[in-house]
């Protein structure tokens, strides 16, 4: 899948989100090396705790048995486009290949599209390698 047809799908994800509170909608289309894509969008509710889209994407790859990721496109309404957070960039961390060259693209609803690399986002990264673990194997 190219970056284009993944950015539309983030773009269509983000319909899916549930921001009643904060009303900032997040999609997401994750790739996985296997070629197959997973879904995500912000889920929000009252106690203002909240489901980074990103965070949906992973759960559902990593459910489908999915281990390393190659692309992701966050689309937001922000007037630049918005990379995922710390908390999510660790998220990804998991699932690189450990050398922190997984893709992000991040895009808003008016066309602007900034890429980076994990490794360029989170330079210091804490993942499975500092634990002399290769979870590419694990189920």
């Amino acid at each position: 899948m190219n970056d284009n047809l993944l950015i539309e799908r983030a773009k269509s994800n983000r319909r899916m989100a549930y921001a009643p509170y904060s009303e900032y909608l997040v999609g997401v289309a994750l790739l996985a090396e296997s070629g197959k894509a997973y879904d995500g969008a912000n889920m929000e509710n009252c106690i203002h705790r909240c489901t980074h889209a990103e965070r949906v994407a992973i759960d559902q790859a990593v459910f489908h048995g999915e281990r390393r990721f190659s692309v992701i496109a966050v689309v937001t309404d922000s007037p630049e486009p918005a990379f995922p957070c710390g908390q999510c960039l660790q998220d990804l961390t998991e699932f690189d290949d450990g050398k922190g060259n997984l893709k992000i693209i991040a895009a808003n609803l008016e066309g602007v599209v900034r890429e980076s690399l994990l490794k360029e986002l989170l330079p210091v990264r804490f993942g499975p390698a500092n634990l002399g673990v290769d979870n590419s194997q694990t189920g």
